[in-house]
């Protein structure tokens, strides 16, 4: 797959620099790009490398001296890490799956698939599913019961769409990933002793032993259009509601979602993160890596969690958290700068005390 310079230009909305007509093959760093190989120089240590590669063009950052670096052509970005978002979609060769229906799919009569669906080895589609224009399901893949896929889905190797989860269009699952399994939901015959501690937040539990009853998850998922889920994340089902994640939400690998949860459009949930049962997170919310949020809890519209960060109650939109429990990033930060100053503080403290007894004692 060859382009010129003035074509990746042309398609990114930015101009070319220099000679536009350069074949470009490929991306690559600056210090092991080749003269087919468009540089990523986008910030000047990375330009840094360019001498020790044999790029003739390079994407770089606005203003950047391109003709001083010995390029023979370029594309300056106001923004070049969002310019790559395009640049990364043009360069990117695929999974190569193929066109069509396998030989060993399983496909139910009664699933309904639009044109132009390539369903790949092994793969089952059940009865009642419906299969938008133009999806990939790739080798593997399940999708369960009375589903709705939206038109131009991907689902990499593995991913299970168990019965009855709506998705929007332009879904991407990464190998793994999971749609749609129960609830972790369970209950004692009696208040048990998880129970009694939350009543009483950390008070004797002692309670007799005592057996856990299932819940069933009676709902599903429903997920909005232009959402992508990392590998091995799981969204589960709701208890009698659907959970639900909104248009381009971003969720990555090993991402666990719990029954009932909502989360609003646009946010980005990173690798590790927990959201516990019910909770409601707003619009554009981030949520960082190994992050935790209790369950039925309100996260306001904009709130960006830390990595880490354990959120034990409600908060408040447009809020940066950090920490465990949660505070606002900047109190957590003073928090933990006057930790760090604890062993001086006890070594002065001792001084003062010696200093002290000395005194006294020369009286």
């Amino acid at each position: 797959m060859t382009h010129t310079l003035a074509e990746i230009a042309r398609a990114l909305g930015l101009p070319v620099e220099g000679d536009g007509s350069l074949p470009i093959t490929a991306v690559a760093e600056p210090a092991s790009a080749g003269a087919r190989d468009l540089a990523l120089a986008m910030r000047p240590d990375f330009a840094e490398g360019l001498p020790s590669g044999g790029a003739q063009a390079a994407m770089m950052w606005q203003g950047a001296d391109w003709q001083g670096y010995g390029l023979k052509g370029a594309i300056l970005a106001p923004r070049p890490r969002f310019a790559l978002s395009g640049l990364s979609a043009m360069m990117d060769p695929g999974q190569g799956y193929g066109a069509g229906v396998h030989p060993s799919a399983v496909i139910d009569p009664s699933a309904m698939i639009g044109d132009d669906v390539s369903i790949g080895p092994l793969a089952v589609v059940a009865a009642g599913a419906r299969i938008g224009d133009g999806a990939v399901i790739g080798p593997h893949c399940f999708v369960g019961q009375d589903v709705r896929l939206g038109a131009g889905a991907v689902l990499h190797a593995g991913v299970r769409l168990m019965a009855r989860v709506a998705i929007g269009a332009r879904f991407i699952a990464h190998p793994g990933a999971i749609v749609g399994g129960d609830g972790f939901s369970f209950v004692t015959p009696e208040p048990s002793g998880v129970e009694k501690a939350r009543a009483t937040l950390g008070g004797e539990s002692a309670d007799s032993a005592q057996p856990w009853a299932r819940i069933a998850s009676l709902g599903a998922v429903s997920v909005g259009d232009d959402v992508e889920m990392g590998c091995n994340a799981c969204v589960d089902r709701g208890t009698v509601r659907d959970t639900f994640v909104g248009d381009g939400v971003k969720i990555d690998n090993l991402v666990q979602i719990g029954h009932n949860v909502r989360i609003g459009r646009d946010s980005m949930i990173c690798a590790g993160a927990a959201i516990a049962g019910s909770s409601v997170l707003g619009r554009n919310v981030v949520v960082g890596g190994c992050a935790g949020i209790s369950d039925n809890l309100q996260i306001g519209d904009r709130v960006i969690l830390g990595g880490g960060t354990m959120v034990l109650s409600n908060v408040p939109e447009g809020r940066v958290m950090l920490g465990y429990p949660a505070m606002k990033m900047d109190s957590h930060i003073e928090s933990y700068k006057g930790l760090r100053r604890l062993p001086r503080l006890f070594r002065d403290v001792a001084e003062l005390k010696k200093a002290v007894s000395k005194l006294v004692g020369s009286d």
